[in-house]
């Protein structure tokens, strides 16, 4: 699609943005509604779940499109991506429990990992390394965008509405989104002679189930020692093991093993694994922070989250600018990545909503410059027939790291809130339920879980429900609490930072490859070889 004109270009691209901001919106407007939806339905053991369902769909259909969409073309994957984003947004809105709700999340998921990757891959059909950039950056300012106005949407409307809402005020968004792809994006012909990896594929995903069940279930629902989760990482080794003799002996695999001798690539996808591990990790209980330790609403949530989300749409679109006007890329990976780091580290300390909003600022300012890069990086890296396995699996590495973050980050903050809680009632400040008839020991009781103080209108209605002398006691317990949930997240985000530090060493050693003018595939020499960007032999697949 190199070939097009810059009108045709543009509109095609104003279709893409269109549907990668169905699906951001859509993802982003979750973020201050999730806790207090699932506090309804009942399920706050299994508020992780919600989370790494989606993203353990998304990975999986990510990494499944990548190559597929190199054979027959982005296009009918993005209009199928779209459709899978609609039905798993309807019918989450119309879960009656928890179950229901992880399922048809579960669906969205699906719809949202093959947005993501044809919409970034299509940037490459489009436009060269050089220019990429620029539109790269835009692409990250729509998701900022997104950031921006969903989640203060998401708390009014979880404050003033059904909480449905929140899964059904776009669809005709999804629906114009649709039509927009259906009748703007070019159509492209199937590759000849191009066999599908089926078994490739199910061993891939019988690689990843079992790995992200296992880091999902470890440590809160069985022990790490335990026979099911040892089990699981064993079906994960067992199963990597037949997909790596697969691939290596399959014609066209569905993840081609030898993009991995790519320094650039590997070290990118490596990078981007460790950040989306502490920053996935630690940003998604923001919420509990915001929320159940600072009493704030979901609507005034979104407030406090907001300008991380302005910082991050100024630096990348200004960094992607300044990516195609110099053709230079490291350096803003190399400042972006210490100031995340920075604002992560203000996170450990936050206290108030100063600081908070202290932490966001920083840190989306960094997030703008740094993460924008990698993607550069990894398309710039490889000949443009293998496009599409690439970006996907430049994103397979992400969700990993953000997946498996989430789970390791909630181990960590249930380790640590049963620790401050056992401290609290050995410290005999909180309540003494043996004082207190059944009725109103029950009342507290289910405000025990830390988790529930995000409930607002819960706490507000059992405060209310109780006896002057009673309150007083109540408000005691729920600040011991407040401070016992604090403590525990000051400890995730403190984990975040630690791993995102590696990250930041690992920037420095990105080799910045000068970025190409052409999609046009790269030279080819005799004996069924091509040399790839970077000067090294890669097996090509006619060979």
């Amino acid at each position: 699609m190199e070939h097009l004109s810059k009108q045709r270009k543009l509109t095609i691209m104003i279709a893409i943005m269109f549907a990668m901001f169905f699906a951001a919106i859509n993802q982003t407007i979750t973020s201050t509604a999730m806790p207090r939806i699932i506090a309804q339905l009942g399920g706050m053991n299994l508020y992780t779940w919600t989370i790494t369902i989606y993203m353990l769909t998304s990975t999986i259909a990510t990494i499944l499109v990548g190559k597929l969409s190199d054979i027959y073309g982005r296009k009918p994957f993005i209009l199928a991506g779209i459709l899978f984003f609609i039905v798993g947004a309807f019918t989450s809105g119309l879960s009656d429990n928890v179950y229901q709700f992880i399922t048809f999340r579960g669906i969205q998921g699906v719809g949202a990992g093959i947005i993501m990757a044809t919409a970034f891959t299509s940037v490459g059909d489009l436009f060269p390394p050089r220019e990429r950039g620029k539109w790269t950056g835009i692409m990250t300012a729509v998701f900022g965008f997104s950031s921006v106005i969903g989640p203060t949407l998401g708390g009014w409307i979880i404050d003033n509405m059904a909480w449905h809402w929140v899964f059904w005020i776009f669809l005709p968004l999804g629906v114009i989104a649709f039509i927009m792809i259906l009748t703007l994006f070019p159509k492209t012909e199937r590759k000849a002679h191009q066999p599908i990896d089926y078994l490739g594929s199910i061993f891939l995903t019988t690689t990843l189930v079992p790995l992200l069940l296992a880091f999902t279930w470890a440590g809160s629902k069985y022990e790490w020692a335990s026979v099911q989760v040892v089990g699981l990482f064993g079906i994960t080794v067992l199963s990597l093991i037949i997909f790596l003799l697969i691939e290596r002996k399959a014609k066209n695999p569905v993840l081609p093993l030898y993009i991995f001798r790519n320094g650039t690539v590997a070290l990118s996808n490596v990078i981007g694994f460790i950040m989306n591990f502490g920053m996935m990790g630690a940003l998604i209980y923001l919420s509990f922070f915001v929320q159940g330790v600072l009493g704030i609403s979901p609507t005034h949530a979104g407030y406090v989250t907001m300008p991380m989300s302005i910082g991050m749409v100024i630096t990348s679109a200004i960094g992607g600018q300044l990516i195609s006007r110099t053709g230079k890329y490291k350096r803003f990976a190399v400042i972006g990545l210490p100031i995340m780091l920075v604002g992560m580290l203000i996170m450990t300390f936050m206290n108030n909503v100063p600081m908070a909003v202290l932490a966001m600022i920083i840190f989306g300012l960094g997030l703008g410059l740094g993460m924008p890069v990698f993607s550069l990086t990894v398309q710039n890296a490889v000949p443009h027939t293998e496009l599409g396995a690439a970006t996907a699996t430049m994103q397979l590495f992400r969700n990993l790291g953000g997946t498996i973050g989430i789970a390791v980050m909630g181990t960590v903050l249930s380790s640590a809130l049963k620790h401050n809680l056992t401290d609290l009632s050995k410290s005999g400040e909180g309540a003494d339920m043996s004082k207190l008839d059944p009725a109103t020991a029950e009342k507290f009781a289910q405000f025990a879980n830390p988790q529930m103080l995000t409930d607002q209108p819960a706490l507000k209605a059992t405060r209310e429900g109780l006896t002057a002398d009673l309150q007083v006691q109540f408000d005691k317990m729920i600040d011991l609490l407040r401070d016992a949930l604090s403590n525990s997240l000051s400890t995730v985000f403190l984990t975040g930072a630690a791993i995102l530090f590696i990250a930041v060493v690992l920037v420095w050693f990105i080799r910045e490859i000068p970025l190409r003018t052409t999609n046009k595939a790269p030279q080819e020499v005799s004996g069924g070889t091509e040399i790839n960007v970077e000067g090294q032999v890669a097996v090509s697949q006619s060979k």
